[in-house]
């Protein structure tokens, strides 16, 4: 068996996926640089609120996913997938002129039209992303190549991240941002040149382009197959809980950890990582084979590691309270309590943040190449559409849920608890659902911990 590393060196895999990382790349540098410009001088490009602003931009970026996700779908099961991922570039690059614009000129109306074209994109490309693996890949590497992306996908939102909250700070930063995003849209359309042709799935279909009947012949054609219905939902599940805790990381830094915004870079940092970190460890876990038993073990760390969190943060907030606002470098220190005596409660948080994105990581990656193996060839595309309009449902649902929790006067360490012992509810009903979940997870610990 091939390690998901030596996947790197081959054609049908590596120009796939510096072409995908180059775009989540550019999605979150985009998005970040946006908000954080809007953030911060709103006054100079609209007379709406800047708080109000930057509470909608992330909507305006999922919405594509409600619309336009089962048309790519199609989209996808039909064409060749490599022209696809070209014409998705191409139209990578465009955005990012109309952006550039918008830049230049302080207009905030371009600049939200690029974000929504923005989501476009990632919405065509989603179906293709996860419907090319399969076609390119044997059966034993699919969880290495899986978490090989994953993996990417992960570190790309990281950097993104960083580095358009980095660009957006400073002095020239129309021309620094749009500089770079239009390198990167370039550099990710020459990669695509090289990825291999991709054969369509059914050349035969017929495009139904109302999307709400689309959208509803999807989740139909997904809800009749059990199988990945069950997948869909448990990795939708970890969108929620993600997005739970990376749209607190901010107040939670700043009003909990009493952090700037260097310590909010540190946990986002921490947890992208584990993310990485728990994906690539996935195929030496299950020996290349898709383990369901891994999903459960995943989710039993994201229940245990929020718990703590919630744990280990209320101790900070409690006992390490000074008045005075730290940095990362006071973040990553052993520390003194409110009684003088040396703490490792700062480190134990990290530790905290670590485990949830290697535990997350190792939940996700067995799920993917559940659906990738378990679907029809004809359907790829179009149900990991199916998978992408749960997740953005999931995302929203998160989004509105902690909204209601947090005006309910309940803080944030106490919504992480909540939403920990959700998972161990959501973990108790997939195993409910389908007992293959738990019986794969008692033979593979059996297997790993436990010796005759």
């Amino acid at each position: 068996m091939s390690s998901q590393f030596q996947l790197m060196g081959e054609k049908r895999f590596r120009p796939f996926f510096f072409t995908q990382f180059a775009g989540a790349f550019n999605d979150n540098l985009f998005k970040t640089a946006l908000i954080t410009i809007v953030a911060f001088n709103s006054a100079s490009m609209t007379s709406i609120d800047g708080e109000a602003l930057t509470t909608l931009l992330p909507g305006l970026f999922i919405l594509p996913f409600f619309l336009f996700s089962a048309t790519a779908g199609q989209i996808a099961d039909k064409f060749e997938k490599s022209l696809i991922i070209r014409y998705v570039k191409i139209f990578e690059i465009a955005i990012m002129l109309i952006a550039s614009s918008g830049f230049f000129i302080h207009n905030i109306t371009l600049l939200m039209i690029s974000l929504f074209m923005m989501g476009m994109h990632s919405t065509i490309f989603g179906p293709v992303k996860y419907a090319y693996l399969p076609q390119h890949l044997d059966e034993f590497e699919l969880v290495g190549g899986n978490g090989m992306v994953e993996m990417g996908t992960f570190v790309a939102i990281l950097l993104g991240q960083v580095m358009g909250a980095w660009i957006s700070s400073m002095h020239q930063h129309e021309i620094l941002t749009s500089l770079v995003v239009l390198t990167v849209a370039s550099l990710g359309y020459i990669s695509s040149r090289n990825v291999p042709n991709s054969p369509a799935s059914d050349s035969r279909i017929k495009i139904n382009w109302n999307p709400i009947t689309e959208t509803y012949k999807n989740l139909k054609f997904v809800w009749k197959n059990q199988t990945l219905w069950l997948a869909i939902l448990a990795i939708s599940w970890f969108w929620f809980y993600g997005a739970t805790l990376l749209a607190q990381f901010p107040n939670f830094a700043r009003e909990t950890l009493r952090g700037n915004e260097s310590v909010f870079i540190v946990l986002l940092s921490v947890f992208s990582i584990g993310v990485g970190v728990g994906s690539l460890m996935c195929e030496k876990l299950s020996k290349g084979k898709i383990e369901l038993g891994l999903v459960l073990f995943g989710a039993i760390g994201l229940t245990f590691s929020g718990i703590d969190l919630y744990s280990s943060g209320s101790n900070i907030h409690e006992n390490f309270n000074n008045g005075t606002t730290i940095n990362y470098l006071s973040f990553l220190t052993v520390q003194h309590d409110s009684h003088g005596q040396l703490s490792l409660a700062y480190l134990r948080l990290l530790a905290d943040v670590l485990f949830l994105g290697l535990f997350g990581g190792i939940y996700i990656v067995p799920l993917y190449a559940r659906i990738q193996s378990k679907c029809e060839k004809t359907h790829q595309s179009r149900v990991i559409a199916a998978n992408n309009i749960m997740n953005a449902f999931f995302m929203v649902f998160s989004a509105i849920f902690s909204i209601i929790i947090l005006k309910l006067g309940v803080n944030i360490t106490k919504l992480f608890f909540l939403t920990a012992t959700l998972n161990l509810i959501f973990a108790i009903y997939i195993c409910l659902r389908d007992p293959l979940y738990y019986k794969s997870f008692i033979k593979w610990i059996s297997g790993h911990f436990i010796r005759p």
